[in-house]
């Protein structure tokens, strides 16, 4: 790996992260999908699905501003989620508790993408990459509200999986 010298570099490893992470997520969120019992955590996550698509294509349009290809850089901290989610999918688990644990995979992903998106979107606003920044922001709030809805509808799952 290159020497990080500039704010600039750093903006461009951290685009290829997202790049990498929200390919992942399009891979992976399919699985949490067909494994959720619940009509509407399946609706949730099947809108964030199509998120991560326009995610995928607004991350196209950043690397296409910093005049580069898309390219996502491997990143181990969201294939540790992803190898952990897979195991929650594959565990013998009554409806209720199975769907709670998929809220709780998802939700560490989308802690992940949330934090490294406020991140990015600071440094091009640092940086003036007004154009980039706005497209940052608009991924951002998208990920913030998937977050808020898992935790709303965590609230009456895990409810259900305590009674139990």
């Amino acid at each position: 790996m290159e020497k990080m010298r500039t704010l600039d570099d750093l903006l461009v490893e951290q685009v290829k992260d997202l790049y990498y992470v929200e390919k992942q997520m399009l891979k992976n969120l399919p699985k949490l999908i067909k494994r959720a019992t619940s009509q509407e955590l399946k609706k949730v996550l099947e809108n964030h699905l199509t998120e991560t698509e326009s995610h995928i294509e607004r991350l196209e349009r950043v690397f296409s501003k910093l005049d580069m290809e898309p390219r996502g850089k491997f990143c181990p901290a969201i294939d540790g989620i992803m190898e952990e989610a897979a195991e929650i999918i594959e565990m013998d688990a009554d409806p209720e508790v199975m769907d709670a644990a998929i809220i709780a995979a998802a939700q560490k992903a989308e802690h992940y993408e949330i934090a490294t998106y406020g991140c990015v979107r600071t440094y091009a606003r640092m940086l003036n990459y007004n154009n980039i920044a706005g497209i940052l922001e608009d991924i951002l709030q998208e990920e913030k509200n998937v977050d808020v809805t898992l935790t709303e509808i965590a609230e009456t799952i895990n409810a259900e999986a305590i009674e139990k």
